[in-house]
């Protein structure tokens, strides 16, 4: 069973930065792609940004590009969402995920929540105007 526990959210101003870690446990995270996604209340849960399990592969939603960066560590079981230049809008719930149980190539990515098997319990974000 594979466990993940974010931290690093928090209340920031419009502008501001903030950096989420995930940390995996009870798996093999070198070999997971992992991914971040978001929740605001009222709407559904969506994909923020993705790394390939070699980490040398990145995806980002159009929305965050230029201001987010995913990275991992995979000595420490460890991935983060570098958040620059927040803005009201980036206010949500984040989540990170796990792919778990596809078998993939160190260039694979995902953007779907439904191709996730594991989840954290999230860390709130919110960016006041």
């Amino acid at each position: 069973q594979v466990q993940l526990v974010e931290s690093g959210g928090g209340l920031v101003q419009a502008g501001g930065s903030l950096r989420l870690s995930c940390a995996a446990s009870g798996g093999t995270f070198s070999s997971y792609p992992m991914g971040w996604f978001r929740q605001a209340p009222g709407k559904e849960r969506e994909f923020v940004a993705a790394i390939s399990w070699s980490g040398t592969i990145t995806s980002y939603t159009d929305s965050v590009k230029g201001r987010f960066t995913i990275s991992r560590d995979n000595a420490k079981n460890t991935v983060y969402l570098q958040m620059n230049s927040l803005k009201p809008e980036d206010t949500a719930m984040y989540y990170c995920a796990a792919v778990a149980t596809t078998v993939s190539s160190g260039k694979s990515f995902y953007t779907r929540p439904r191709s996730y098997d594991y989840w954290g319990q999230g860390t709130q974000v919110t960016v006041s105007s």
